[in-house]
């Protein structure tokens, strides 16, 4: 077997052990709910296989509801579900009319009806109704990815730019209870700031939202400078909330498929969150020191970021593989890849990026420069020359990404 060949069994193998299907099944099975109606809303990359399973447990018990999901990751119909597909990673008006679609469902409800509200990562752009001008948020939203911030910092201002976001969908639903699976894409796990936390109390305060719009400085509008300093709800009565997967749930997939191809296995952690660039160059370093032994495997999980400098086409996946090619340079033993859970990496089609030790030698027999491309954001383009590109396509679920260095 190829390192290639392993990677992608790897890579498969990992994402297959995260599918929420079976998970959210069991989270159900047995489970009561009151006697009065069901209404299932379900928002997130992977909200659409959440969904699915949760319908066949549940059959005619839902009464009706909403599934919103990133554009092509609709598995068709569900029953009696309404499925939208919206825009990801920043919102569109698409996010917008499918998200008071959901609060029109879930208004005027009693204390013995129930939501089952079904969340994974990407629910930040896909269920939003906007507390400001929707352009200003999409303008804000944009610059945020943009500039390096990482998620916990996106989703505080988030939250306080929203009329669903930081507990208020859950506030919305009221005297309803709220019956809230989650599928976790922030390392850590903090429920409040998954999808930036419509269903829980919100952790951060108004001096926090503040101070980031200053760090990377955001030009507000007065009325976004006046949400920022208006406190979400920090109590909710109504809501149960359970997580059935995250990127630790990720490595272990990946640790027992490379363990299967004959590596053994390290975590190094699952909360790698620094810039994809520096993550793929640490991974080099990582192979350099063990190469040329027996077959190890080095895993990393979590959610790295990505400064935007350039105009190119590419994902932090992608950037941090490629990141790493120059420091594995003719090692013949030695392959970094990075992939996310959810088959997107990026506004790219591929999930992530393979480099080996012979990728940066293809890549300067075309005069390409591994610097030149990173500081153009231009990742994909690279790879694509280099048969590189991982691409899985949508895959149902969300939980952040696995980078992996193997050592043959």
């Amino acid at each position: 077997m190829s390192l290639r060949q392993d990677c992608e069994f790897i890579v498969q193998e990992a994402i297959r052990h995260v599918l929420p299907g079976e998970a959210v099944k069991r989270a159900l099975t047995g489970k009561s709910f009151s006697s009065g109606r069901l209404l299932l809303v379900a928002a997130g990359k992977a909200a659409w296989s959440m969904a699915h399973a949760s319908y066949e447990v549940l059959g005619a018990r839902i009464d009706g509801g909403i599934v919103i999901t990133k554009y092509g990751h609709s598995g068709g119909a569900i029953g009696n579900l309404t499925i939208c597909e919206a825009g990801h990673p920043v919102p569109d008006e698409n996010s917008f009319r499918a998200t008071e679609r959901a609060l029109a469902m879930t208004a005027h409800l009693t204390a013995e009806d129930t939501v089952l509200f079904l969340l994974s990562g990407g629910g930040s752009a896909l269920f939003e109704s906007p507390a400001v001008a929707p352009q200003e948020l999409q303008h804000i939203t944009a610059q945020l990815l943009g500039c390096g911030a990482d998620i916990v910092e996106i989703n505080t201002l988030r939250k306080r730019l929203s009329r669903v976001k930081g507990g208020r969908f859950a506030r919305h639903c009221a005297p309803a209870g709220v019956e809230t699976i989650v599928l976790s894409d922030i390392v850590g796990d903090p429920l409040d700031m998954i999808a930036s936390g419509p269903a829980c109390p919100d952790s951060s305060t108004c001096a926090d939202a503040m101070r980031i719009a200053g760090k990377y400085g955001l030009a507000l509008s007065e009325e976004a400078r006046s949400c920022l300093q208006t406190e979400t709800p920090k109590f909710l009565g109504n809501v149960n909330t359970v997580i059935t997967g995250s990127v630790r749930e990720l490595c272990r997939g990946a640790a027992a498929a490379c363990a299967a191809r004959g590596y053994e296995p390290t975590l190094l952690t699952d909360c790698l969150t620094c810039q994809a660039r520096e993550a793929g160059r640490f991974l080099a370093a990582v192979a350099k020191t063990h190469h040329g032994g027996k077959k190890r495997a080095f895993i990393a999980g979590g959610e790295t970021v990505v400064h935007v400098t350039g105009r190119g086409k590419g994902g932090r996946n992608q950037e941090l593989a490629l990141a790493a090619a120059e420091g594995i340079a003719g090692l013949a033993d030695v392959a970094v890849f990075s992939v996310g859970s959810d088959g997107t990496d990026g506004p790219t089609d591929a999930a992530g990026g393979y480099v080996d030790g012979s990728t940066a030698a293809v890549l300067a027999a075309q005069n390409v420069s591994i610097d030149a491309v990173l500081r153009n954001n231009d990742a994909y383009h690279a790879l694509a020359l280099t048969d590189g590109l991982l691409i899985t396509g949508a895959t149902g679920t969300n939980v952040n990404d696995v980078s992996v260095v193997l050592i043959g």
